[in-house]
């Protein structure tokens, strides 16, 4: 399972990368992860503090920091 939620870690980490700040919608529909797995990958690279979260309007936007 760490397996699993590493490699979606690094999938969220290169698209955001590559794209920029972008919504958890956004990224699980262009990188084809499922749900869970955008979360527990999203949940793995915040605790490293890599992530940062903001709104904008309805929004949340995440991004590397």
């Amino acid at each position: 399972m760490s397996d699993s939620i590493g490699n979606s870690a690094g999938i969220i980490w290169k698209f955001l990368n590559d794209n920029g700040p972008s919504s958890a919608n956004k990224i699980s529909t262009e990188t084809g992860l499922s749900k869970n797995n955008l979360q527990r990958g999203i949940g793995w690279l915040a605790c490293e503090g890599k992530l940062s979260f903001e709104m904008n309007g309805r929004t949340e936007t995440i991004s590397l920091v």
